[in-house]
């Protein structure tokens, strides 16, 4: 474990000291779609979902689940005959909550001589280090969705171009067949579970790198230009035609992980690099918590508190912990584009 001490990093007492400069800080963006669920305390650490596939359909695969059938003719009834009962299909869905946590160290001597509130500091990015790690335990979940589209190729090795209009509409159309809902409520930003409305729509989250190829799309609007159209998100770029684009710096790309780059245009070193576009319907995944969604539970034990492992009351700790898992509830109502982007 690396500790904060008076030596490393130096100390700045005698010498002009400047203020404490602002830092990168990590972007949020998928928390605001998927189904959110609280686990409560002392009730295990997995929950199974449950759906009952509609009539016609069949759990082959995420197409067929969602696609109903009925035939009219053979639902007439014949006078006085009784007709063949029908039962239910179940499709079961089990996710278990993980642990995670991270934890700052520094003495004594930093907290009784630092010029620098190292404290005040720690809790900061402890706080921001949490929010990355939800972050990337969601973005590792969805980017590995089953309903995925490759730009230019059939797999993620052939990816050869970047993302079209056309391709947006194949999409469109699966998510269509597959009786996806639009998403029109987002979690509210606040420490409860609530949502607020929002104008219709599937929404898209992808790396910032793909922002140029995005305003490209025909018919593309740029958030500026909604008018009283409200941004689903401060990281929103704008829409285009049933998607609206989210960003995130924070949505890396599988690198070098397409066709050699050659004369493809896009970027990458050596091959071409792979970009997640995440695309999601009404409650295609969810979250689970245990005790909520900020159930996150801080550690401040500050230098100068004894105990038998620190006698003489050292060394102090800022940290937190928490138990977070997502999941994809129906790879149907979801999808994943993997395309390049243009080199600039």
């Amino acid at each position: 474990m690396a500790t904060f001490t008076t030596g490393a990093p130096a100390n700045r007492i005698d010498k002009l000291k400047g203020e404490i400069l602002a830092h990168a800080i990590p972007a949020e963006v998928l928390g605001i779609t998927g189904m959110q669920r609280q686990q409560p305390k002392n009730s295990s650490k997995t929950v199974v979902y449950r759906r009952y596939l509609p009539f016609g359909a069949a759990a082959t695969n995420f197409n067929t689940a969602n696609r109903p059938l009925a035939v009219a003719a053979a639902h007439e009834l014949t006078e006085g005959v009784t007709p063949s009962a029908s039962s239910l299909i179940p499709q079961d869905v089990t996710v278990t909550l993980k642990q995670y946590g991270c934890l700052y160290e520094l003495t004594d001597q930093v907290s009784d001589t630092y010029e620098d509130d190292v404290p005040a500091e720690m809790k900061k990015h402890c706080g921001e280090r949490v929010g990355l790690v939800r972050e990337m335990i969601r973005y590792g979940v969805l980017k590995a969705a089953a309903n995925v589209f490759y730009a230019g190729g059939a797999s993620r090795a052939l990816v050869s171009t970047k993302i079209t209009l056309n391709l947006l509409r194949r999409v469109s159309r699966s998510l269509q067949a597959n009786h996806s809902k639009k998403i029109t409520g987002i979690l509210a930003p606040s420490a409860n579970i609530a949502t607020q409305s929002v104008e219709a729509a599937y929404l898209v989250f992808v790396h910032s790198d793909a922002e140029a190829d995005i305003r490209d799309l025909a018919g593309f609007t740029h958030v500026a230009d909604y008018g009283t159209r409200k941004p689903v998100s401060p990281m929103e770029l704008g829409s285009c035609e049933n998607f609206r684009f989210i960003t995130s710096p924070e949505l890396a790309p599988y690198a070098a992980a397409g066709v050699a780059i050659g004369a493809t245009g896009l970027s990458g070193a050596g091959n071409v690099d792979v970009y997640p576009f995440i695309m999601t319907g009404e409650d295609a995944w969810g979250q689970l918590a245990l005790r909520g969604m900020d159930a996150i539970d801080p550690t401040y034990i500050p230098p100068g508190t004894k105990d038998k492992s620190d006698p003489l009351g050292q060394r102090g700790y800022i940290g937190a912990k928490f138990y977070m898992q997502a999941t994809v509830l129906n790879d149907g109502w979801m999808a994943v584009v993997e395309a390049g982007v243009s080199a600039l």
